[in-house]
């Protein structure tokens, strides 16, 4: 028998480079997914505080506390005859179950008898009142509820650097999704140009409310 031919050895196929129009659409999928993903907790918290931020009428979680306790300051806590403001500030977060970022501070003048120092925090505010003569104090601490809470963080209200922070982030955050998305829009030809209609609709549909408001 005849032996037979050996196998031709098939050339590899090369793949053609995709379009620019196909990877930035990939892109922008990935973007719009992950950014989306990572954000969502974040974005239903600030949706949700901003419901009960527009409604500071409704009761619940808004309960309000107020205590009152006093002390005595330790020697010290003047120096030349004016308050030691940071001893006093160290002295009462650990005796005086004081919270939050100390704020304001105010020192009695001749004819006040009482300095004033405040702390504050989300939902949380004390006011310490010190005889500026004998060094005893009283501290008025008001604790409002969970959700008076959360608005204050939705507000970035004496939060802090940190959650100032995450504003920011959470801020980008929504940028990048409300992008991607329109983005993404432009490649879907069937519903592209409703799409647009609708969002140029609602547009100005949110410019006559504020002015509306204004």
């Amino acid at each position: 028998m005849p032996e037979a031919a050996p196998a031709q050895p098939v050339a590899p196929r090369v793949r053609a480079p995709r379009p620019l129009k196909a990877r930035v659409n990939v892109v922008l999928r990935w973007l719009h997914i992950y950014t989306s993903m990572v954000s969502l907790l974040v974005v239903l918290f600030f949706a949700l505080t901003g419901i009960t931020l527009n409604h500071p009428d409704w009761v619940f979680g808004n309960q309000q506390v107020t205590k009152n306790t006093t002390g005595t300051l330790p020697s010290g806590w003047q120096q030349g005859g004016k308050p030691d403001w940071l001893t006093v500030v160290e002295y009462l977060r650990a005796n005086a179950g004081v919270k939050g970022q100390a704020g304001e501070y105010v020192t009695a003048g001749s004819a006040d008898p009482e300095d004033l120092l405040s702390f504050h925090a989300p939902g949380y505010s004390a006011d310490v009142f010190i005889a500026k003569t004998s060094g005893t104090y009283r501290v008025s601490v008001t604790q409002q509820g969970f959700v008076a809470v959360l608005n204050d963080f939705h507000k970035g209200r004496d939060s802090g650097g940190a959650w100032a922070w995450v504003i920011d982030v959470s801020g980008g955050f929504l940028a990048l999704i409300a992008v991607t998305g329109l983005g993404l829009l432009l490649y879907m030809k069937k519903i592209r140009r409703a799409a647009l209609l609708t969002m140029l609709g609602g547009a100005a549909l949110i410019v006559v409310l504020m002015k509306l408001a204004s």
